[in-house]
């Protein structure tokens, strides 16, 4: 029951983890195209950071898909158990 427990605790870890990563990404994205932040940062107006952001992004969504997936298989296991 404790690793039942645990396990449901890392999909929703995962999932939240990807939240913030996907918003770092979109912000990333959208500071390196010159549409929100400060003009003195250096991801200002930058064209790599626009690259990092889509993979910063790429990485969120992956992991809530892990994220969905463990806690799917958490569920079903609870399911089964009862």
């Amino acid at each position: 029951m404790y690793i039942q427990l645990t396990l449901t605790k890392y999909g929703k870890c995962l999932i939240i983890a990807s939240i913030i990563l996907v918003i770092a990404g979109i912000i990333f994205t959208l500071q390196s195209n010159a549409v929100v932040g400060p003009s003195s940062s250096f991801m200002y107006a930058n064209p790599e950071w626009a690259s990092n952001g889509f993979i910063i992004i790429g990485i969120g969504v992956a992991l809530a898909v892990i994220g969905i997936i463990v806690s799917q298989i958490e569920k079903k296991k609870r399911v089964s158990v009862k």
